[in-house]
């Protein structure tokens, strides 16, 4: 009996670490609920609808991509700000004002939903809000036609390189004034690898945020892969014992089940570049902070066949002449040969489920811990 007693006592941070994080993605699930009418109100009356692409990045004419979706021009975008505004304001109040409210009702628990940390939580937030801000002005230009892009909005080498001004301020941070120099291989070990831990660092950031972009191409697509990858993140810090990053997880996984209410299919708008670029670019700064390079690219598995997908078509038109896919990325070559849209996004998901699983299951017994430690 006194056995399992200590046995339940130790139980119990766990427990109110657990419930942290569940309390932290619920209330962000209803913040974010909240402020989509407020939002998509602006979105309708100021008209920021999005135009239908006529060119690729390779200037050719997306005849069959401009058919199958002219009835979507006109929707409003800028949807992703819901997102990223909602884990913002929510990691701000977890800081300045739940304590506050735990003084005058003597509640503790409220005060322990506090998650806006240095050491786990400033990094991926600022990478958050920053490209969320720079996508939004991006989005901004491509709906008002402001931009040297044909059609509006920043050129794609603009895009590039303000990505990768911060993945490299996100590398340095890490490299230098963290000390991390060293990858985790699951099941194996960890190996340091020096000053290539920047380039690696710059390449995961460019990679998750260039293949979010990309992915987020049909209703509810991205949106359901995000929502799967934070949620596995969660898992992953919460098993490596990093609770504010696992809550800061769980509040982008609940504001994006919110934002997935009104994004699937037929889309009430769309997440846009400051949703989709933001995003993916916190996704890697996450994926950099549990260590979880290797299982990062088995849980967004789908990033590497829509990314894979756009780079094999560029090069088959380049040096053979002609396409290989009907489309790319890879969800548009699916719409070519016929395939609903909701088919896509549904098998989409459940193909992510899957990689998902496999990437948790690998993540956290490869890092060596189990049932019963």
């Amino acid at each position: 009996m006194e056995t399992i007693q200590i046995a339940q006592i130790q139980n119990i941070p766990i427990i109110i670490n657990a419930l942290k994080i569940l309390a932290t993605g619920l209330t962000a699930f209803v913040l974010a609920f909240l402020l989509t009418p407020i939002w998509t109100h602006i979105l309708y009356v100021y008209k920021f609808g999005i135009k239908i692409k006529e060119k690729s990045v390779d200037g050719d004419h997306l005849t069959v991509i401009n058919k199958l979706h002219a009835g979507k021009a006109g929707t409003p975008t800028m949807g992703g700000v819901i997102v990223w505004v909602s884990v913002l304001l929510l990691a701000l109040a977890s800081h300045y004002i739940f304590p506050f409210i735990a003084v005058f009702t003597d509640t503790n628990f409220i005060a322990r939903l506090d998650f806006f940390k240095r050491s786990q939580v400033w990094l991926p937030l600022f990478a958050l809000v920053t490209a969320g801000a720079l996508g939004f002005l991006d989005d901004y230009m491509s709906v008002r036609g402001y931009g040297n892009n044909k059609g509006g909005g920043m050129r794609f080498a603009f895009r590039f390189w303000w990505l990768f001004v911060i993945a490299g301020v996100g590398a340095w941070w890490f490299y230098s004034k963290l000390g991390w120099d060293q990858i985790h291989i699951p099941a194996v070990g960890d190996f340091a690898i020096g000053w290539w831990y920047i380039p690696l660092f710059i390449f995961v950031i460019l990679f998750s945020a260039i293949s979010s972009n990309e992915t987020d191409g049909l209703d509810g697509l991205n949106g359901g892969v995000l929502l799967i990858a934070f949620s596995s993140f969660t898992l992953m810090a919460f098993t490596q014992n990093k609770m504010d990053l696992a809550s800061l997880c769980a509040a982008i996984a609940g504001a994006l089940l919110a934002f997935l209410w009104f994004n699937i299919y037929p889309a009430r708008f769309f997440m846009g570049d400051t949703g989709a670029i933001s995003l993916g670019t916190t996704l890697g700064v996450i994926a950099m902070l549990t260590n979880s390079v290797p299982v990062f690219f088995v849980i967004v598995f789908i990033y590497v066949l829509e990314s894979g997908s756009v780079a094999i078509q560029l090069l088959s038109k380049r040096f053979l002449g002609r396409k290989f896919f009907l489309a790319a990325p890879l969800h548009h070559h699916f719409e070519a040969k016929g395939w609903p849209e909701p088919k896509i996004v549904m098998r989409a998901w459940i193909f992510t489920a899957l990689t998902a699983l496999i990437g948790v299951v690998i993540g956290i017994f490869g890092m060596g811990i189990g049932i019963g430690k």
